[in-house]
C-alpha cells in the first residue's frame, strides 16, 4: 500500500485507503505501507484527529485503524517527505509512530517493495 496523494484534497478516498490497509491486516495478509510525498501527512497526530472527526463527532475510527496499520504492518517512509510537507526532522517524536519503527528510504525502497509485491494500492 503506497499513500502519497495529498490526503486533504480527497479525506474520503484516504479514509478508504487507510480501511483497506487496516482490512487486509485483519484478515492476515502481510502488508507493507510505503508513505511518501504528502503521504506522509498520515503520521501526524494532528491530522489524524481531523479525520476521526471526518467519520463524526467523538470518532475514533481512523485512530484504530491506523493503530491496526502501525502495529502490525511493515512501515516505510520518506523522510525527506516528512520533512517537506510536516517540517519534521529525525529524532522528533513528532509522528504517529517512534522513526525506530520505519524504514527509512526514497525511491530505491519505493521500487524495491513495487518489484517484489503481489498488489498494490495506491493511495
Amino acid at each position: 500500500m503506497k499513500f502519497v496523494s495529498e490526503p486533504k484534497n480527497d479525506t474520503i478516498k484516504t479514509i478508504v485507503g487507510i480501511a483497506c490497509a487496516a482490512r487486509a491486516i485483519t484478515e492476515g495478509h502481510g502488508v507493507s505501507v510505503f508513505f511518501a510525498a504528502a503521504g506522509t501527512r498520515l503520521l501526524d497526530p494532528g491530522y489524524i484527529r481531523d479525520l476521526d472527526e471526518e467519520m463524526g463527532p467523538g470518532s475514533s475510527a481512523v485512530s484504530e485503524m491506523m493503530d491496526v496499520i502501525t502495529d502490525k504492518a511493515t512501515l516505510y517512509c520518506s523522510f525527506a517527505s516528512v520533512k517537506a510537507t510536516l517540517g519534521h526532522s529525525e529524532g522528533d517524536g513528532a509522528l504517529i509512530v517512534p522513526d525506530d519503527r520505519i524504514k527509512w528510504s526514497g525511491p530505491p525502497g519505493v521500487i524495491e517493495l513495487s518489484a517484489a509485491s503481489d498488489v498494490q494500492l495506491v493511495y
